[in-house]
Order: structure tokens, then sequence, then C-alpha cells
């Protein structure tokens, strides 16, 4: 298959690429995701914005408190080190096993967010570090937690003429610890379940995030009975997810322990 006919595009900056979306444009950065869906033609834009050289996205700051990296540095330039990564190396590691070298090189950290699967790592990654997502379109910008941001399977609150621009990590305390693990049948594909664990008591706090559910990553309400082990992943899964399959319950367990051990250093 090959895409329908559409207009291909083009701002100087930002601004410029909101008023083209407020006109009906699609944005494409990476395109790892939504080239196959034009080829497929199960996406048919008439117009595509390419923000993939917008300096805007491709910019990085940092703070004491946190750092930004534009939505636009790709999943290569994290796992290569040539941007910075505050988590102590979470992320680099997280990059490095997102599908496979070709797709990182091309695929964008904001593209991921925006397109949303739920099976794919960044959202479940971000959800469980606590990071912000900036939004900017013509009324302003606006900012939000990836957690609120993602609303459900290929869906997020960002509306039709707003641009995803940059995402804010917060830079966890140095006694702080993580753990992320997913199941995939072979390397490169998506998780068929997945869970990521943070303990930063002195900082961002205590974190059990389960992705890979065929919707938004879910953030258990009580991660402390999880990490002090008051309550089984097992358990706890089975009074978030009381409508779910134990077959299905059984992996995100799975996951969910694997994660809690890293986190703990028992793995």
């Amino acid at each position: 298959m090959k895409p329908a006919r559409f207009d291909y595009l083009s701002a100087a900056d930002i601004a410029g690429t909101v008023s083209l979306l407020a006109e009906g444009a699609k944005p494409m950065a990476g395109n790892q995701s939504l080239g196959p869906m034009l080829n497929l033609r199960l996406a048919r834009p008439g117009h595509l914005a390419d923000i993939a050289l917008l300096p805007e996205l491709r910019a990085v700051e940092e703070t004491p408190d946190a750092v930004l990296l534009g939505a636009a540095i790709t999943h290569a330039e994290i796992e290569d080190g040539e941007v910075p990564d505050p988590t102590f190396g979470w992320l680099r590691a997280a990059a490095a096993n997102i599908a496979h070298r070709a797709v990182r090189n091309r695929g964008t950290i904001g593209g991921s967010l925006a397109h949303a699967d739920p099976a794919a790592d960044w959202p479940i990654v971000l959800t469980g570090l606590g990071v912000s997502v900036r939004l900017q379109g013509p009324e302003g910008v606006r900012e939000m937690p990836v957690a609120d941001f993602l609303t459900g399977p290929f869906s997020t609150a960002l509306r039709p003429d707003e641009l995803l621009t940059a995402v804010i990590l917060p830079r966890p305390s140095k006694g702080a610890r993580w753990g992320y693990w997913k199941f995939c049948r072979q390397v490169g594909e998506f998780a068929k379940a997945s869970a990521a664990v943070l303990i930063d008591p002195n900082g961002l706090g205590l974190r059990c995030a389960v992705g890979a559910l065929g919707c938004q990553p879910l953030l258990l309400d009580d991660p402390a009975a999880l990490i002090e082990g008051r309550v089984s992943p097992a358990e706890a899964l089975d009074e978030a997810l009381p409508d779910r399959a134990p077959a299905e319950l059984t992996l995100h367990a799975t996951a969910l322990t694997r994660a809690l051990m890293q986190a703990k250093g028992e793995e």
C-alpha cells in the first residue's frame, strides 16, 4: 500500500506550525508510527506539517530541579547520552530497548507520547517517573503530568490545534531506586505486559505503574503497600483490575514483581 495523496507542509517555528494545525494539518516528526498508518491508509490526513527539525523542539534545558527535552529528541539521542539524563541512566536504558536501532534513529520521545500506543515504552516509563509534558496552541502554553495527558488507547489530552513541544523530567534524589520490566515475545516487539517502580521517599515519592493494558498506564493507589510487601502484585492488580482475565493479570503481576525486585536491588 501507499499513502493517499497529501500536501507536505513545514513552518519555521512552533507558532507557524500551530497555525497549520489550526487549519487541519497533522504533525509529523520521526514518522515511525504515522508512516505505516499512512501506507496502510489507516490515516488519511490531507496535510502533513513536518516538525522534526524545528529548533524549539530540538532544545534541551537544565534547571536544578528538572531537565526539559524538546519533543523531537530521538530515542537514539537519549540512548547514546547525547542529551542529559537526570535519572542516573534509567532513561538511557529504556531508550536502548525500544524496537530496533533503525526505529530509534528516527522515532522521537514526543511522537511516542502523542501517539499513545498502550504497549509503547515511553508512556509507562514517563508515567512511572512522574514526568510532565508541555503543550502549545493558539491559547498559549500549558503543562500537565504524563499520567493526565494519556487518556486512553491512542488517545491524549492534546487538542487538534496543539503541539506537544517538550517533556519535563524531574530529578530524583540521589538515593532513588528504579525498576522497569517488560515482557516481549521477541526483541523489538511491543510489550505484552510492562511495569515501572520508583522508590524515592526523599524526592519524587513512591510510584508503581503498570502498562500494556490496552489503555493508558495504571498508577496503583497504594505503592507503599506493594513496596513494603504488605500486598502482593497479584492482590494489587486483582483489586485495581477486577474485570481482567486471570491469565492477563498473571502476566502483568509478573512484570510488576520483576520491576519491584529491580527497584529493591533484589535482581
